[in-house]
């Protein structure tokens, strides 16, 4: 036999047992022997360099240590699920599913929700060629050289693969492979990770795939983007097989189920197994097995009608309170947080909860050395829920919060109708420190490198006072901080260029607006695609932008109308390179595109409403504003009609309503 044919048949070996070891938990021959098999190729890949492959299994140990992450788009957008968090949300989440679809009954499928980070897996011919991130679900970080190195990751596709094929999948960390990396951190002198999550995550983000190779990682293939028709299946059930008989991993912990009953019983079951499992879960998926319904329920909010994230109650645990802290957020909110005695919560050791307000510290009567129920709220989230006063030992006094900021000693201020407390000095240090976090978070320009300690840092020796000034530094600069090497420093302020470009969504959410989340930021982008006219937009026109409401959009217009951060905005419009989202597809009918505000009592339910207009193109507002094309109008209509009546606005009754949606 040739070299080139030895080569072959061990890559077909080892790919064999890999796939028997990692994904069937079948191994077919001892691990001697599967070493042997090993060196074996790498002496001859060392001999016939030539006849190196990036596909061949001796490259998982890890190859060039990458420069950075370039991004990579998602042909179809990796969505979030919306949550249930019981019996009666999930029944509600089926009965409008069921009236959306107009069906009685509807077969789900139902697996882990898995504690990992989202991944997409490129097979052009079979082969891997590109692995990324979920990222923002549009654009996500190309960890190809890191995922290669994940052994239950085909590299090349078993059977007859499509010519293109996105693989959706989630990485986790095993608990074992955990619990033996931190064990090593620990024996080191290392800080250990704090949960699975987080050392997958960071993992991933490893410029050094050899990290990658060494830590064991793990996935389970769940869904499809691009190449989906390829695979011939009709229901996701099959789909699944599909993928599994190309040598993907997909969990045994899977069940198809008729009815919402039969979903609840497997979450419950699959609950009562938590612990047992060799990975971290949250919950359950429950989706839509028909691909073709999914079709018809389409999409609300970046998330599918047609699944949902059924969650676990939130984990207890009692601990004592060994002091209450105050932190200082970007908006001045004044944060009261329990110092805890350590306790773990579902794997995760936690000393600090939140005690969120003044109020809520009144209501559950908190003080310091009582024994008190911390739960992880949503399994992320810890706060204090319970005081158990009976094993309160004397008489402690009942905390107060601070008169004065406890970080600059501005006077707090709690305005009229807010829970919250606030210091009013824009430039106290904690403030400052949060916004310039925010601003390099992930959500928003992404920095890599830019930590809570750089910027402390930066802050305190005046060298950064607002987002702008980050790509006012240079190399000096910043080689002079505190542990920051030559080639970090470089790669900071590589990070940095690359943050330059960033979707106009993204740096709206990184401006810090009081109300304005990821969501809401990408909304406003595509509302105002020139934020020029963003920058002029009064009340009413951003108030009647959907999902805007009175609340987010005062705060906007009174952030925007604030000299300094008017001039902030301008000042970083000059040094991104901002990109303005692709316009949602409005349809071609008469009403495409136009403004609809829905009042009164009508005979219709609101969701069919919006449906039937949402269909035909047009967009259902909250409110009437100059920029309302229709106001639809039934009994007791209320302040908006004549608001519209006011602004000239077209008012339709229900058969009018009709009448335009059958024209159009």
């Amino acid at each position: 036999m040739s070299e080139r044919a030895r080569v072959a048949e061990l890559r077909r070996l080892i790919a064999e047992h890999n796939h028997r070891y990692h994904v069937l938990d079948d191994p077919g021959i001892s691990d001697a022997e599967y070493d042997r098999l090993f060196r074996e190729l790498l002496e001859l890949e060392a001999a016939h360099p030539d006849l190196v492959t990036p596909d061949s299994p001796t490259q998982r140990v890890g190859g060039q240590v990458a420069s950075g992450f370039g991004n990579v788009p998602h042909a179809v957008p990796m969505l979030s699920l919306s949550n249930a968090v019981d019996d009666d949300e999930l029944r509600a989440f089926d009965e409008r599913l069921r009236r959306l679809l107009e069906v009685e009954t509807l077969t789900y499928t139902v697996e882990p929700k898995y504690d990992g980070v989202a991944v997409e897996l490129l097979y052009e011919s079979g082969r891997l060629s590109v692995g990324s991130t979920r990222g923002d679900g549009h654009v996500g970080e190309d960890v190809t050289h890191n995922l290669r190195t994940v052994r239950a990751i085909p590299l090349v596709l078993a059977g007859a693969a499509p010519p293109l094929l996105e693989v959706r999948g989630e990485v986790f960390l095993p608990l074992a492979e955990f619990a033996r990396i931190n064990a090593g951190r620990l024996d080191a002198g290392e800080e250990p990770f704090a949960n699975p999550r987080n050392c997958t995550a960071g993992t991933l983000r490893q410029l050094d795939p050899k990290v990658a190779a060494a830590r064991g990682l793990d996935i389970f293939c769940y869904g499809v983007g691009r190449g989906e028709s390829e695979l011939d299946a009709r229901t996701f059930t099959d789909q699944r097989a599909a993928l599994a008989a190309l040598g993907l991993k997909v969990d045994t912990r899977f069940e198809r189920c008729e009815g919402v009953d039969r979903a609840i019983d497997f979450h419950r079951r699959i609950e009562a197994e938590r612990d047992e499992l060799p990975y971290e879960i949250d919950g359950s998926v429950v989706k839509l097995d028909d691909l073709a319904l999914r079709e018809r329920a389409g999409v609300v909010n970046r998330a599918p009608r047609w699944a949902i994230a059924f969650k676990f109650p939130a984990r207890q645990e009692t601990t004592q309170v060994r002091a209450i802290e105050v932190n200082v957020g970007r908006t001045g909110a004044l944060t009261p947080v329990a110092v805890l005695e350590p306790v773990r919560i579902g794997g995760v050791t936690v000393v600090h909860a939140s005690l969120h307000n003044a109020d809520e510290i009144e209501r559950l009567d908190v003080r310091v050395g009582d024994r008190v129920f911390v739960e992880r709220a949503g399994d992320v989230i810890p706060k204090v829920v319970k005081v158990v006063k009976e094993a309160r030992k004397g008489r402690p006094r009942r905390f107060r919060m601070p008169t004065g900021c406890p970080v600059c000693g501005a006077a707090v201020a709690r305005l009229e109708g807010e829970v919250v407390h606030r210091c009013p000095n824009l430039e106290c240090p904690a403030q400052v420190k949060e916004r310039l976090r925010h601003f390099a978070s992930r959500g928003a320009l992404d920095v890599d490198g830019l930590g809570e300690k750089i910027v402390d840092q930066l802050v305190e020796r005046g060298l950064v006072r607002r987002p702008s000034d980050f790509f006012e530094l240079d190399l000096e600069t910043l080689e002079g901080l505190d542990r920051m090497a030559a080639r970090s420093a470089q790669n900071l302020l590589d990070a940095l260029e690359r943050a330059r470009d960033v979707p106009a969504g993204r740096f709206l959410y990184g401006l810090g607006m009081r109300h304005v989340g990821e969501a809401v930021g990408e909304v406003l982008a595509r509302a105002y695609p020139d934020l020029d006219a963003l920058l002029a937009a009064p009340v009413d026109d951003l108030e009647a932008v959907d999902e805007v409401g009175p609340i987010i959009a005062r705060s906007v217009r009174e952030f925007l109308d604030e000299p300094h951060n008017r001039e902030e905005f301008e000042r970083l419009r000059g040094q991104l390179r901002l990109r303005t989202p692709e316009p949602l597809p409005a349809g071609d009918g008469a009403v495409a595109g136009k403004n609809f505000v829905v009042t009164g009592t009508l005979s219709a339910k609101r969701d069919e409403i919006k449906a039937r207009i949402e269909a035909a193109g047009g967009k259902l507002r909250g409110s009437v504003s100059p920029r309302t094309d229709y106001l639809v109008c039934g009994a007791n209509p209320g302040s908006k009609r004549e608001k519209a009546e006011e602004l000239g606005v077209e008012i339709l009754d229900e058969a009018g309503l009709d009448a335009l949606l059958a024209d159009a």
